[in-house]
């Protein structure tokens, strides 16, 4: 990629962390990441701070230690391993999403009721969905985030070649071939938990074959400029108008 390329996608990587801000899948944490197309052992994410703040001048590259690659001082994501060892390990991966998005923790600690899609939307979520257990690293005793190079290549051998790794009472985190599908799978996995939350209280859950699976998610992620544009406008809408009311 050229200058104007690379600047074009950390563009659009403020406009993913306001998008999942908008969306609700993202609060004032949660962090999204996406690969330094030029350098493949480089990774951009922004500085630590709310998603829904982020602004370009706040983006920092990092290297595949977790560190920021330039004399930046600024605070930075104590869970920046999540993105690294991921990176590190799935050369397939091109974006990273972290979130506690609310719908999807419940699934994270009933290992009685597993995250399955449901809707023709989340075919990506695939027929089976891991589920991360920091205890088997940590012990009784951690603060539950993933803080070290260790933690993250642990997080990253349960995710394995999953779309998503679920994280006990902690969340989850997605990966995608491209920043877009990121967003659109961190935005859709919530939105499968919540139907799958009410569809439960209904009766038994028809949920989607492997074929269907495969086949919905091969159709919708090619289309997905199309909720992108929605996202972003709303997003940006959604920004201007809080900002009039705070100034």
């Amino acid at each position: 990629m050229n200058n104007i390329e690379i600047e074009k996608l950390i563009d659009d990587l403020v406009s993913a962390n306001l998008i999942l801000f908008n969306e609700g899948v993202l609060d004032a944490f949660g962090h999204v990441s996406v690969r330094n197309p030029n350098n493949r052992d480089h990774f951009f994410l922004a500085r630590n701070m709310a998603p829904g703040l982020v602004t370009k001048g706040d983006i920092l590259e990092f290297n595949m230690e977790g560190e920021v690659v330039n004399d930046d001082s600024r605070k930075v994501y104590l869970e920046r391993y999540i993105h690294s060892e991921i990176y590190r390990e799935r050369g397939d991966v091109e974006a990273i999403v972290h979130s506690h998005s609310h719908s999807i923790v419940p699934f994270s600690v009933v290992k009685s009721a597993p995250l399955k899609p449901l809707c023709h939307m989340s075919g990506f979520i695939g027929t089976h969905v891991p589920i991360f257990e920091i205890r088997d690293v940590t012990g009784n005793d951690s603060n539950m985030l993933v803080t070290s190079k260790a933690l993250g290549a642990s997080l990253t051998q349960s995710l394995g070649k999953n779309t998503l790794v679920l994280m006990r009472g902690h969340g989850s985190t997605v990966v995608a071939p491209s920043l877009k599908q990121a967003v659109y799978r961190a935005i859709y996995v919530e939105v499968n938990a919540q139907l799958q939350i009410q569809a439960s209280r209904l009766g038994p859950i028809e949920f989607l074959s492997e074929g269907e699976a495969r086949a919905t998610q091969i159709t919708n992620e090619g289309q997905v400029d199309r909720p992108w544009n929605l996202w972003k406008s709303r997003a940006i809408k959604a920004q201007k108008y809080w900002l009039s009311e705070v100034s």
